[in-house]
């Protein structure tokens, strides 16, 4: 299946050669036993000729007709006949789909719209799936699509999962559509479609079979296809749910995107024009990846919460059910340019608006910067409101440059110093910076006021939200206020002639807080009955002890969880010079 990235796609074996030892690893593994994931379709067929009647359900982008043409074959060359049945036959007219689901879209090109509050059975025609039948004829009986666990079989279950990033992919190259829709659609509008509609509805689907699926399959290689017992990877999360964890994470470039994450990040395609974000830990969009025998399995992050969201969140499973809500990710404009001016929805605004749950509360790490780089943060004290927003419209309008430290204050980047970002905040990182992102979980809702007059990587003007970012803005964070109240008062809250914990003090409207470890030999601490969500941020690498026994070893830069359940951890300095440890976590 065709797709559009410069990112190369997960080999479904022997990663491991691909990692230089002692640096970032883009492939972070949970190793299994032997013996617990298989590649190809030959032993899935097998599986399927074993049950004679299977469901292959699944999400959205899964190349459907090469999957199950490769199946049929595999079935038929062992000398069974097999009877294949698309799911999508049973789909309503998609005129009726289109009425269900326009008013979530939101105005025709905005990039937002609202979370859906249908399910996945609403785009079925309910007596069509009643007449989908095993037919006595075949020996082998499948029925396959998003939402063929919809029809009353008493069978097995297997589920197809797709990676976010390779969704997206496929969805540039015009390779796959929105469920219902036969036409692919402009990227931003499909996205919006998938992010607002599509993912939310099978999102729910996923935990509604979550304890039927019998064997789950990673979709994402173009040949082939991974797959495990879905019992034996409830295991391995359950393993995970008390230890630790990394997501893999991706990278895409961006109008703004710098050179660090090239020269500091081994194994990513560097004949690219530049990366902006590293995705570290955006749930919504990471995977989790397993290896046994060499072979490689992604599933969604949301299987972990369905299944162990009270061993990963412990106290704090109660406010936020199955949502992690915590993101890690980098901003890179270390010789690139600067991110947008912007701010992000008030809670009342996104929980109304766009039917979040929480809001997107952020800091920023200065993990990397150069000399003269910059923070953009807080109004100047003679703000003008008003004038500030005619001059943004006339901005847009004419394309006038303006000077938006008429407006904004601009501060100097220091490295390890943490900006605060509540809600309502006018900001931007400048150039010059290697920027940790520390925030709640959403992550798309930002209302660019001005953008320097560039052009994205496809020449166009980026979206401007002038008229969102007004009814957000909080004019009060200006002047004395913004060192006051927006730069984190650190202190140091335990030291030792080993070891220190300095805390770096959060907004009120923040609902975690952070800290930094730094260790010469090794430091012990307790999960507190609460995730903590860390990341090297100076020293070569760290070992990381649970109370159970697991350790893992991590590098500088890479982002790691220690689920609630863990009870407590040790890291271990194994680099010269002091390790420091950046720690998230829910207040």
């Amino acid at each position: 299946m065709k797709r559009k990235t410069d990112q190369y796609i997960l080999p479904p074996t022997q990663v491991s050669s691909l990692h230089q030892e002692g640096h970032y690893d883009i492939y972070p593994r949970h190793q299994m036993e032997s013996g617990k994931i298989f590649e190809g379709y030959e032993g899935l067929a097998d599986f399927i000729i074993k049950h004679k009647t299977v469901c292959l359900d699944g999400f959205s982008g899964v190349a459907w007709e090469i999957v199950v043409h490769k199946i049929c074959d595999a079935v038929k060359s062992k000398g069974f006949t097999v009877n294949a049945i698309a799911i999508k036959a049973c789909l309503k007219d998609e005129n009726k789909i289109a009425s269900m689901v326009d008013p979530f879209l939101g105005e025709e090109e905005s990039v937002w719209g609202r979370k859906c509050d249908f399910y996945l059975l609403d785009y079925f025609d309910r007596e069509k799936l009643k007449t989908v039948k095993p037919n006595n004829q075949s020996v082998i009986n499948i029925v396959y699509g998003s939402g063929a666990s919809l029809v009353d079989w008493d069978c097995p279950l297997v589920y197809f999962d797709l990676p976010k990033n390779e969704l997206q992919y496929r969805m540039r190259a015009g390779s796959v559509t929105n469920l219902g829709i036969s036409t692919s659609n402009v990227d931003f509008k499909m996205y919006k479609h998938y992010y607002f509609i599509d993912w939310v509805v099978l999102n729910q689907e996923k935990e509604r079979l979550a304890s039927k699926i019998d064997v789950i399959v990673d979709a994402q290689f173009q040949d082939t296809i991974t797959w495990s017992h879905m019992n034996d990877i409830k295991e391995a999360l359950k393993v995970m749910a008390a230890s630790v964890f990394r997501v893999r994470p991706w990278f895409e470039p961006g109008a703004w995107g710098g050179e660090w994450i090239k020269g500091h990040i081994p194994g990513l395609n560097k004949d690219v024009v530049n990366y902006a974000w590293a995705f570290s830990l955006i749930v919504p969009e990471n995977g989790l990846l397993f290896e046994s025998d060499g072979n490689l399995l992604e599933i969604s992050f949301d299987f972990l919460m369905n299944q162990e969201s009270k061993n990963v969140l412990g106290k704090h499973q109660a406010t936020f059910g199955t949502e992690f809500p915590i993101r890690f990710n980098f901003l890179d404009t270390y010789e690139g340019g600067n991110l947008s001016i912007q701010c992000h929805p008030s809670l009342t605004y996104i929980q109304e608006e766009f039917g979040e749950n929480i809001t997107q509360d952020e800091c920023y790490y200065i993990l990397d910067c150069k000399e003269d780089a910059c923070v953009y943060l807080g109004f100047q004290e003679n703000i003008d409101p008003q004038k500030f927003k005619e001059d943004l419209e006339r901005s847009q309008e004419e394309n006038i440059e303006l000077d938006i430290v008429d407006y904004v204050q601009k501060h100097p980047s220091k490295k390890h110093e943490l900006y605060l970002i509540p809600n309502g905040t006018v900001h931007s990182a400048g150039s010059g910076n290697m920027v940790l992102e520390i925030s709640a979980t959403p992550y798309i809702f930002t209302f660019k006021m001005y953008d320097w007059l560039r052009l994205d990587l496809n020449g166009k003007p980026r979206p401007i939200n002038i008229e969102h970012a007004f009814k957000n803005l909080n004019f009060d964070r200006k002047g004395e206020n913004v060192t006051n109240e927006l730069f984190s008062k650190t202190y140091v809250a335990e030291e030792t002639s080993d070891h220190a914990i300095t805390n770096y003090p959060t907004h009120p409207d923040h609902f975690y807080d952070v800290r930094r470890l730094e260790f010469d030999v090794f430091i012990e601490r307790s999960t507190e009955n609460s995730c903590q969500v860390m990341m090297l941020v100076e020293g070569d690498r760290i070992q990381l002890e649970t109370e159970n026994g697991h350790v893992e070893t991590l590098a500088y830069a890479e982002t790691f969880v220690v689920p609630a359940a863990a009870k407590s951890f040790k890291l271990k300095n194994l680099g010269q010079g002091r390790a420091k440890v950046i720690n998230a976590f829910l207040k």
